[in-house]
């Protein structure tokens, strides 16, 4: 018989770690009678940081008196009591490797049902004094649970658990948080879970990706995206001659590269980007930039467009200092921000917002989708100062007049005597949520967006508020990704610089997204504390090998591993929350 031995509940509190203040709701403590359950938690608890944790799926969370007991004697400790592991219900019975998702059980008033396995979180570590917490949960095979509250009720401390309804296909908890996060993911598994109706939608969307990674590559899409990019075609940088240079407006400039040998270069996915590593100063540091590929992506050779930016270092040596014949150094392409060429050419429309420099991985994918006769609808919303700034016009023009379902709408934001309403541009004024309602795009589109931060951000805001699913829109920037710190107090950042304290003995490590290379420390445990002492933007959440939200395209170099990850990220990529420098690194970051 299984018993609720524990009723446990806290609100969100501030903690300080590391220097920094976390959002918490993880000190659970005991209470005494009745507490109400309710759709969404029990009366008196509360979750800090509802992106990761909370909401009808994960309303109650479950941990069991045996793997108190374990932990107790793994640790040799005697002071782990219930609510250590931010546990609603301490319970003695219902262990991970018997109980279903989907089984449903009734504990006095109120009825539930198992939805999925704990979220990993730093955080569980925090509250237990041991920081790889969250690998430790899954390698054990002892996570724990979330309950979805079918009807809400009374329970208290004491009360019998009795089972109402058996999941269909009997996937334990304990083998479904292994098919998520250790190596395997066997098909016929991940089918079988994907079954059960009960399961929650985020893990139903992770198991999916897994089973669409048919290929058996290396590398987890089923926590994250940067593991379906396929690995790079070269490691490190090679040198690419300089073909062509062309002004294609008053401020940016494009330079087609090619093998210096006459070797065709390998193709991309459109919307992809390089990386190149500039020396303005031959004594001096290398800079690291990248930049998106414009041209035909089996076109054997690539083509940059460079914005020349005020006091820019990497713009400004490409616009003054490199011509026809000149050698750079041209890391291969990479990146998530890719646009599907579907295979059947009338598959979902196609919706590309851009602004500016932005125009370049449009621009790719404008050609990938003539080259592959598409005959999807393409729409292209497109904002620039005005004519003498509306880089690539002709060429876009051109790709759009050549696909059946092409549509194109041109935004000046100051246009100038000379631009004609009408034919050189749509519209006056910035592209805007209120220009959606009026054009109507498809709803049911596929929209990448490309264009300076605040740009995106509203935008994608207004696309949501539109019609659009969010996981259907995708954006690019050309500098740092937007940083990912679950629970940490947001904080003026500002940008990225060397870290606090003498210089390291090294060895230097880049960071090419942010423009920064630093010679690395031996104080830092990983080069994710290393990242976040330079305030260079991260991604994290388990901080010890398991979620992958940190997993980072490597440029150049390698890393050493301590501890070793649940699974190895993909090729060409590493896990910066538990590795170090093996030797000068370069990250996309």
């Amino acid at each position: 018989m299984a018993v609720l031995t524990s009723l446990n509940v806290g609100l969100p509190a501030d903690v300080e770690w590391n220097g920094r203040v976390v959002h918490t709701g993880a000190w659970k403590a005991p209470v005494d009678g009745p507490r109400m359950v309710r759709r969404l938690n029990v009366d008196g608890d509360g979750q800090g940081d509802l992106g990761g944790h909370g909401g009808e799926n994960r309303a109650v969370l479950v941990y069991q008196v045996d793997s108190y007991r374990h932990w107790n004697a793994e640790f040799g400790r005697d002071d782990l009591a219930p609510g250590h592991f931010g546990e609603n219900f301490t319970v003695d019975g219902l262990p991970d490797d018997e109980v279903c998702i989907g089984d449903r059980y009734r504990i006095g008033d109120a009825e539930f049902e198992v939805t999925q396995p704990r979220v990993t979180c730093y955080r569980v570590g925090l509250r237990v004094g041991v920081p790889s917490m969250a690998a430790l949960l899954v390698s054990h095979r002892r996570p724990g649970f979330y309950l979805r509250v079918i009807q809400e009720g009374e329970v208290r401390a004491g009360q019998e658990i009795v089972k109402t309804a058996s999941g269909p296909g009997e996937v334990t908890v304990a083998e479904i948080d292994a098919l998520l996060y250790l190596p395997g993911h066997p098909r016929d598994s991940l089918e079988r879970a994907l079954q059960v109706p009960a399961l929650s939608p985020g893990w139903k969307t992770s198991l999916e990706s897994l089973v669409a990674q048919a290929d058996g590559s290396a590398g987890n899409v089923g926590l994250t995206a940067a593991a379906s990019v396929p690995p790079p075609a070269w490691t490190g940088f090679r040198p690419l001659v300089v073909t062509a240079v062309r002004d294609e407006s008053a401020l940016i400039r494009s330079l087609t590269l090619a093998d210096p040998d006459g070797r065709p270069l390998p193709n991309w996915s459109p919307g992809q980007s390089i990386t190149l590593r500039l020396r303005p100063d031959p004594d001096g540091p290398a800079v690291i930039r990248n930049y998106s590929l414009s041209n035909p992506p089996d076109s054997g050779t690539y083509r940059i467009g460079v914005k020349k930016e005020p006091q820019g270092r990497g713009s400004g040596y490409l616009h003054a200092g490199i011509a026809a014949g000149n050698v750079l150094d041209v890391a291969a392409p990479r990146g998530t921000f890719a646009l599907t060429i579907a295979d059947d050419p009338d598959g979902p429309p196609v919706l590309l917002v851009s602004a500016g420099v932005g125009i370049t991985p449009v621009l790719s994918m404008l050609h990938a989708l003539v080259a592959a006769g598409s005959t999807r609808e393409v729409w292209w919303l497109h904002g620039a100062r005005d004519g003498t700034a509306d880089a690539f016009a002709a060429e876009c023009h051109e790709l759009l007049g050549k696909l059946p379902g092409g549509r194109s709408y041109v935004f000046y934001s100051r246009p100038a005597a000379a631009d004609r309403l009408g034919l050189d541009y749509t519209g006056a004024g910035r592209i805007s949520a209120e220009a959606f309602d009026a054009l109507g795009p498809p709803k049911d589109a596929d929209a990448y967006l490309c264009g300076p931060v605040d740009f995106m951000s509203v935008l994608t805001a207004a696309l949501v508020t539109y019609g659009l699913a969010p996981e259907r829109i995708h954006s690019e920037t050309f500098g740092a990704t937007a940083a990912l710190t679950p629970g940490i107090a947001a904080a003026a950042a500002g940008p990225p610089h060397p870290p606090a304290g003498a210089p390291g003995p090294g060895p230097d490590v880049g960071f090419a997204r942010s423009g920064l290379t630093v010679p690395w420390g031996p104080a830092y445990p990983s080069l994710l504390d290393f990242a976040e002492a330079c305030d260079v933007p991260t991604r994290w959440s388990c901080r010890t090998g398991v979620c992958h939200n940190c997993e980072t395209a490597v440029l150049s170099g390698s890393v050493r591993y301590e501890p070793e990850p649940l699974e190895p990220p993909a090729e060409g990529n590493v896990l910066i929350c538990c590795s170090t420098p093996d030797g000068e690194l370069i990250l996309d970051l």
